[in-house]
């Protein structure tokens, strides 16, 4: 009896001639690849990475949280 097995590919990073080339569908901003998100640098919503492909679909945006914006503030002074 054959039984199926799940293979889990790890998470690699997008092609950066892609992350350079997408943009938010809302605010129309640079975005980048934080793990399995894909994260706009103008609104901070954050789009996920699902089987490879960024889906940047509004509906599927989750919203930045309060204090979000602290801490994009923080990581683009350093």
């Amino acid at each position: 009896m054959l039984q199926a097995h799940v293979v889990v590919k790890a998470m690699t990073e997008l092609d950066k001639r892609l992350l350079e080339i997408l943009a938010c569908p809302v605010c129309h901003a640079e975005v980048r690849q934080e793990g399995d998100r894909i994260v706009c640098s103008g609104c901070g919503r954050r789009y996920p990475i699902r089987d490879g492909l960024p889906i940047m679909l509004i509906d599927e945006a989750e919203l930045p949280q309060p204090g979000d914006e602290e801490a994009k503030t923080q990581s683009q002074q350093t």
